[in-house]
Formats: C-alpha cells, structure tokens, sequence
C-alpha cells in the first residue's frame, strides 16, 4: 500500500473512531465555568458581561436563597432549535448559577449538548457550548457519572415513570393568545406561590416559555426551590442551574415537563431512598403539578 493511501485509510479510521467516540461519550448536565475567590454579586455581573459579549441576551435572573443567584440567556441559535423541535421551547435558554459555598463562588452552567439530547432537539448545540466555554469557561462536567446522547433521547429515571414527551398538560384555552395571557395573570398575582422569572418567544410558532420561582411553606413546602435543593443539591459542586422550572404554552394548551423527569434529568444519580434521595422529595412531583395548574389558571 503506497504511503498516500496508507495516510487516507489511516484518516478514514481516525474520523470513524472519532465518530463512535462522540456518539458513546457521556454527557454530564452541568459546567463548572470557574471558581474562587469573590462575591456573588460581582461574578454574577462578570458573567452577564461576558455572556452578552458571546451574543447572549439575559432573559431573567433571581435568587431563589442565599448566597444563590440564577442567571437564564438566550440567543437566535437556541430559539431557532427550539422552532424546529417538538416542545422545543423546553431548551431554548442555558441556565447559568453563581453560587457561594466554601469560601468560593462557583459559576457554573447546565450542558447544552445534554440538555438538547435529552430535550430530543434537532440540533446538539455544541456551537451553543463552544460560546458558552468562550464566555464562562470550562473546568469539567458534573452532575452525573454520565449518560450518551442516545441514553438522553429515550431518558427516564425508572420503569413507569415519565419520558420527556409525556409533560402534564396544565390548562387549555381557546387559544394560544389566551394561553399566554392566562400565564402572565396567573405569575403576576403569584398563584401557587408560583411568580415569572423570564419569558421566550419562540420564533415563527405559537410558543411561548416561561421560567418560574417556587415558593411555599408549611403543608405546601413541598413545591419550594430552596426545600427541594436543600434536598438533593448537597454535593460540593452545586448544581443550582437546575433552576428555575419551566412552564410552556404551546398552542393552546399550557405544559410543565413532571417532576420526575424534569428532576431526574438533571439528578440522574440521585438515589431512591436513603438520605439525599428522591424519596425525601415523594411528594414535590405532584405538589409542583399541582402549584404550576394553579398558575396556568387550570385545576389543581
């Protein structure tokens, strides 16, 4: 074999093993961007600035407890995918948290290349994620030992447990014009203890996002943020970019992905039982159905 040949074959082998090795590898949900030294506030400016630089637009922040803040960003890339997918509107924002423990302030974002797997989006995302890396960084992924991109497409924490196309329907309207209205009364006098955090239009279709705060206590504590991440966030990387949740109207109708999926995409490993486990939170899935119907104006 002359050494030309041997060099293109040698290429063709490289370029399928480097295919194979893109299809098996496993994704984590979060980014550690960075961490050290510094203040929540001045980080989390850091990384407005930056992120706006990448082309992103800031769509809402909040701090769901202390020493927490929650930044949600957009841009045409992530909309685009999102027209083009079913239910899109689920993945059309990176969630970024900056969040203090230890002494340091982590900034970390949720995966793109995980979430549009496991949200069963056209396109992976991976020129969303190279800005994203050129915007925060990039330490290492977390959150998981790690799922392929083919494990995220059919994802679901166990046997009779929700898939990402079974999402609860909420309420239904006559149309989509009072589906979103619905939602933005419902969020502005904070029904369920449920309030807006951000809203995306996506484009050329009758879809809307919304991402929302969850607030009760008591007998309703069970559908609150900071209860349900003192829960299952106890790991020394913090993986507070799971929030917020997202409520989508999508025609007429108002959806919320369940909590046993939308939890456990982002806690894959989290365990049934014992302590930091899903059963600690038995109640929340339905608790939060419960909290974003009340929102969408539909029964709880």
């Amino acid at each position: 074999m002359s050494a030309i040949w041997k060099g293109f074959a040698g290429l063709l082998l490289a370029l399928g093993l480097g295919a194979a090795h893109a299809d098996d590898a496993l994704l984590k949900p979060f980014i550690l961007g960075s961490k050290g030294p510094g203040e929540v506030a001045a980080k989390a400016d850091a990384a407005k600035n930056a992120l706006a630089a990448q082309g992103f637009t800031l769509v809402g922040s909040y701090t769901p407890y202390s020493d927490t803040t929650i930044l949600v960003v957009t841009n045409d890339e992530l909309k685009k995918n999102a027209a083009q997918s079913e239910h899109g509107g689920f993945g059309a924002m990176e969630r970024i948290s900056v969040v203090k423990t230890g002494g340091e302030v982590q900034v970390s974002y949720t995966n793109p290349v995980y979430m549009a797997n496991a949200y069963r989006m056209q396109s992976d995302l991976r020129d969303v994620a190279a800005k994203m890396q050129a915007a925060l960084g990039r330490m290492e992924e977390f959150g998981a030992k790690g799922l392929t991109a083919a494990q995220l497409r059919k994802y679901h924490y166990m046997f009779g447990m929700e898939y990402f196309n079974e999402p609860s329907t909420l309420a239904e309207y006559g149309s989509y014009n009072d589906a979103v209205k619905a939602v933005e009364a419902g969020l502005a006098a904070g029904r369920g203890g449920v309030t807006k955090v951000y809203r995306i239009d996506i484009p050329g279709k009758e879809e809307s996002v919304f991402g929302v705060a969850m607030k009760g206590a008591g007998d309703n504590r069970a559908m609150d943020d900071r209860y349900i991440m003192s829960e299952i966030d106890f790991k020394d990387l913090k993986s507070a970019a799971h929030l917020p949740y997202e409520m989508l109207v999508s025609g007429n109708k108002v959806y919320a992905l369940y909590a046993r999926f939308r939890i456990a995409i982002d806690f894959p490993d989290l365990s049934m039982m014992g302590a930091h486990s899903f059963v600690n939170i038995m109640s929340s899935p339905e608790a939060i159905r419960k909290a974003l119907a009340l929102a969408a104006g539909g029964q709880p």
